[in-house]
């Protein structure tokens, strides 16, 4: 990572099972400017149970009456989808990821891709985060649906694992689709970032629009990741809680002139503001006739721009200082 926000288009399932529109995601993510595309990796029979219930807000969105079983599996792409997918990213010049829900699929992905990104599910998996951290490879760790004692422990599992804490970013998240204003909570990746010094925080976003994640990196983050699709009404349990593209062009925008607009920290004027001094601030200038010797007094004096002769912070030091010289009405002391 850099000092530039590190931003995730999540393609995710959005894909609908079909690379040709995989490959689409890829491209409107490029146009978006993003640093990095990414999906999710998984074989059905390995992740869930025949009959496992969707989530409401996965009935909610599909208009389905279907097990996970049977919704993952019309989702489920192919390892060779996924080498594939990678190698039109190369040849895009955009980082591909995806996110193993199984330490088989994570397996595979280690020969594609130079990071982890472990999702909120595997966050209490003691075993798969040993799994990952086995690779030494650096890991974004989203926490929906967590306690700060279960981030704790995700943690110290990876560190304990063989990671280096350098080399772990937290990302707080809200397991829900969309995720209500009112359920953010976006102090709680401050909290995460204080509880455990060295650590990176960033923010994986389910809300709609793009006003949170804009907002998260004010607030420090140095990842967001956000779930984009090709248009909200397609049929799928995520595209509802997505950006389209144009939306996600503008929050790469924003984000981007937010990290401008944050600056050094230093309170210094800019170069342009020391050239408006002159013009907008103001000087100490004679309001009667003052003839040389006098010894100035306050009812003798104004203060009035330009900024260009002595600045009122020195209206002390004038007041009961003898004139040098001649002053008109109106003329810079």
């Amino acid at each position: 990572m850099n000092s530039k926000t590190f931003i995730i288009a999540e393609a995710g399932v959005n894909h609908n099972g079909d690379i040709h529109l995989a490959k689409q995601l890829i491209d409107k993510a490029i146009t978006a400017g993003v640093d990095a595309v990414k999906f999710q990796t998984w074989k059905t029979e390995l992740l869930v149970t025949e009959d496992a219930k969707m989530a409401d807000y996965q009935v909610e969105n599909t208009k389905r009456e279907e097990t996970q079983f049977e919704m993952l599996k019309r989702l489920e792409l192919s390892y060779n989808d996924f080498i594939e997918l990678k190698d039109y990213c190369d040849e895009r010049n955009i980082i591909f990821m995806s996110t193993p829900d199984e330490e088989q699929s994570a397996t595979f992905l280690n020969d594609l891709q130079d990071s982890f990104k472990i999702g909120s599910g595997e966050l209490t998996n003691t075993p798969f985060l040993r799994h990952i951290a086995s690779f030494g490879k650096p890991v974004i760790l989203s926490t929906g649906m967590g306690y700060l004692s279960e981030v704790e422990h995700a943690i110290f599992t990876l560190i304990d694992s063989g990671l280096l804490i350098e080399n772990i970013t937290v990302l707080h998240a809200t397991t829900d689709y969309p995720t209500a204003p009112e359920d953010v909570n976006l102090r709680a990746m401050l909290a995460i970032e204080n509880a455990f010094p060295g650590i990176q925080v960033g923010y994986s976003d389910h809300t709609l629009g793009i006003e949170i994640p804009v907002a998260a990196v004010v607030m420090g983050a140095k990842v967001i990741e956000k779930h984009f699709t090709l248009d909200k009404t397609m049929d799928g349990p995520d595209h509802k809680a997505s950006l389209e593209p144009a939306e996600l062009t503008a929050m790469v925008n924003a984000i981007r002139n937010i990290e401008v607009a944050l600056g050094s920290g230093w309170k210094v004027p800019t170069k342009t503001e020391k050239a408006n001094r002159y013009v907008v601030r103001k000087s100490i200038v004679a309001g009667k006739y003052i003839p040389a010797g006098t010894l100035i007094s306050s009812d003798m004096l104004e203060i009035k721009r330009p900024g260009n002769g002595i600045s009122p912070t020195r209206w002390d030091e004038v007041i009961g200082s003898v004139a040098r010289k001649d002053y008109q009405i109106g003329e810079l002391l």
